[in-house]
Order: structure tokens, then sequence, then C-alpha cells
């Protein structure tokens, strides 16, 4: 028989049943995720929906629910238990998972009750915390991650997005409520019908915030004015808006006049090493009319109002030389279902990936967009603005990541 040659070879062997190795899971890891009560501030938000807890169950991972912690977004605990997660009734025992999963920033004793070295992701909200927050951080070895400093893929921070469409839509719902006279406000209508002169709204900051709230005060008919020093920013809303919109970059001296005749202004200036700069002094606040309304968006990352003082829910107001000031850190918790199904939709990828890469430090390490997030790495601060804040030492992730790698 003649020898058969390379290429009638390898026409046959192309004819046999072909083996293919099974792909290797990516350090795939099962994840203990806690979502404990909200107890700070009347938050009313969760951050996962029960869609979201039979997803992740689904993926191999266990969810704690501390009893009732829905209850304020409107679901309850046997939505939860359906969709796998273990009620408990104890908040003790929900801190001791190894991810805790919160809106708010926890309290002291919240961190007290966590296990050493767990992971935190949860708000900052810098303007609220002192030396004493941080320093349990780091008394108990704590890996914390600030959702409103993650970014995704594309270097933009999808829950600050979320949180600032959210924000928008409802700043001008709140001015509407304290102008009124019922709230003992200026008496006047938001927006304008005819015969009548229009409120005149002045928004400081040109980011989403500002684009949401200038859509709604638009559409009652409002007169609107941005400011911004971020001339892109407000060309992008003059595409997104209107060509005849009125913009001009922070000119202390243009701004107070239009201060002084404004119904309501907003302020929603975006961060400056994570904290927002205040380019509204007390003297301007002065010169604004009486019982106008400053809603300061950016309070949880220290105002731009010089006035501005964090209130709640609860007491969502103070009078500061006449002038109405609402500076609630958490304004989207007033729709919490709607926020709740925003921040679901964005942490339960997020859940899936850091299981998928065997665990939250090797997700960290892995993608930046994630590592911008972390604040404390093992109860070390990981962000030089916060070191200098609150006089503490400094620890570079970058000079961590080559050890691991």
């Amino acid at each position: 028989m003649k020898p058969k040659g390379f290429k009638e070879l390898a026409q046959e062997f192309a004819l046999y049943p072909q083996e293919s190795l099974q792909k290797v899971k990516e350090g795939q890891s099962s994840l203990t995720i806690g979502l404990p009560k909200e107890i700070e501030s009347l938050e009313n938000r969760i951050a996962l929906t029960p869609g979201a807890v039979a997803i992740l169950v689904n993926n191999g991972h266990s969810i704690l629910v501390e009893a009732n912690a829905g209850k304020p977004s409107k679901y309850a605990d046997k939505e939860y238990s359906e969709a796998g997660a273990k009620i408990c009734y104890s908040s003790k025992e929900v801190l001791q998972s190894d991810i805790i999963l919160k809106v708010e920033p926890p309290t002291l004793n919240e961190i007290t009750d966590m296990k050493m070295g767990a992971t935190l992701i949860s708000a900052l909200q810098i303007a609220k915390q002192n030396n004493e927050y941080m320093e349990a951080l780091a008394e108990k070895k704590i890996t914390a991650i600030a959702y409103e400093f993650i970014e995704d893929k594309v270097g933009g921070r999808p829950v600050i997005r979320a949180m600032s469409e959210i924000a928008g839509s409802t700043v001008m719902l709140i001015a509407s409520e304290y102008l009124n006279s019922v709230n003992n406000g200026k008496g006047i209508i938001l927006g304008g019908i005819t015969g009548v002169p229009p409120s005149k709204v002045v928004i400081i900051g040109a980011g989403t915030v500002a684009e949401y709230a200038a859509r709604a005060a638009f559409g009652l008919g409002a007169e609107v004015k941005i400011f911004d020093n971020h001339i892109y920013k407000l060309r992008r809303l003059k595409r997104t808006l209107s060509s005849f919109i009125y913009t001009s970059t922070i000119d202390t001296e243009t701004l107070s006049e239009a201060l002084k005749e404004a119904d309501v202004v907003i302020g929603a200036l975006g961060t400056e090493e994570n904290i927002s700069p205040c380019v509204v002094t007390e003297q301007m606040v002065m010169k604004m009319p009486q019982n106008s309304i400053i809603i300061d968006v950016s309070i949880d990352q220290g105002g731009c109002f010089e006035t501005s003082q964090i209130t709640n829910h609860k007491n969502p107001i103070y009078k500061k030389h006449d002038v109405l000031h609402y500076c609630v850190p958490n304004i989207p918790s007033r729709v919490a279902r709607t926020a709740t199904t925003a921040l679901s939709n964005i942490f339960t990828p997020i859940l899936l990936q850091i299981g998928k890469y065997g665990g939250v430090e090797d997700l960290m390490f892995t993608k930046e967009w994630f590592e911008k997030g972390v604040y404390a790495y093992k109860g070390c601060v990981t962000k030089q603005a916060l070191a200098r804040r609150f006089n503490m030492k400094f620890t570079d992730l970058g000079l961590i990541k080559p050890s691991r790698q």
C-alpha cells in the first residue's frame, strides 16, 4: 500500500470527531453579600432589587438581607426570600458578610460590627465624615469603595450619572413645593402663564443635574440661566436643550447680578478632587430676594454655597438671610423605588464581575475603572484629597499593584 502523504493524512484527520478543552472560569468565587437596613438620614433606598438578588443567587452567591430593609422602597421581605436571599433579623449577622452593600455610609456602630478585613461598598459623602470614621475603617482593616467614585469603561461615573438624572428631574418639584404659599414661600408658580412674567431659575453647574433640571424648568416655562467654568459643558447643553439658552462662565459680578433676581438657585457643580468648589459667598446670598430658595445638590461633596449646611428629609429646609436652603444630600431617596432600580442595575454587573475575577481585590487590581472607587484599602487611605483633609497617611494603590502581579 502506498504511504499516505501529509496532505492526505490531514484531510482524513479532519473527518474524525474533534475534542475541545472546556474553558476554565477566571477565578470564579462565591460571594457573601450583606444588605443591612439603612438607618441614617431617613434613607429609603436599598442597593439591590429582589430581581437582582435572584440573578446573583443563580450565579452561586449568597445574599443576606436584614428584615424590612426593602420596606421603604416598597419591597417586602417575602420578595427577597423568594428570590433566594436569607432574611436576617439581626443587623450584626448581615454585617458579618464578606461584602457589605449599603447606600448611606455606615455608622461607627455598624463598622464595629463588621468582620475584620471586610469590603464596604457605599456612598462616602465627604462632607459628613471625620477622622473618627476613617480611623474606624483602619481599625477593622476595611477595604472601602465609594460608589460615587466608581467609573465605567469610558471614564463616566454611572452611579453619579443615574442619581444625577433623578436629582435633576426632582429638584424642580422641590422648588415648586417651597415656592407656593402653602409652605410660606414667595407664593409664585414655578414657570409662567400668559400675562405673568416667568419665574427665574439660576443653575450653577452644567453637568447631568443641570441638564435634567433645566429641561424640567424649560418645560414649565421658567427663565433659566446656567453658569459653569467649563465651556465644553455649556456648549453641550446648548446643543442638547436649546441654542438660545442663557449660559455664562462663573464670573463673580455676572453671577451675583443673576442671583439678585433669582427665585430658584440650583447648586450642581462638579467636584474638584472630590470636593465641590464654593462659588457663592454669604454676601451674595444676602442680596437674593426674600423667600427665594437655594437647592444645593452638591452638598454631599461639601456644597457650593457658603451658607449651606447638611439637612435631611425630615427637616429638609432652614432659612438664612431670608433665603430658604434645601441641602439634603440624598435627593433621589424621595423617589426610592426608582432610585433603587437604577442602583441595582449598576451594582449587579459589578458584583457578578467581582465573583468572576475571584474577589474584590482581584477586580480592583485588574480593572482601573473599579479601582477608582477605592478610598481605603485594608484600612489605609488611598485618596490623596482624603488623606490631606483628615491629616492621615496616604497609601498609593499604584505602588501596591506591581507586587500583586
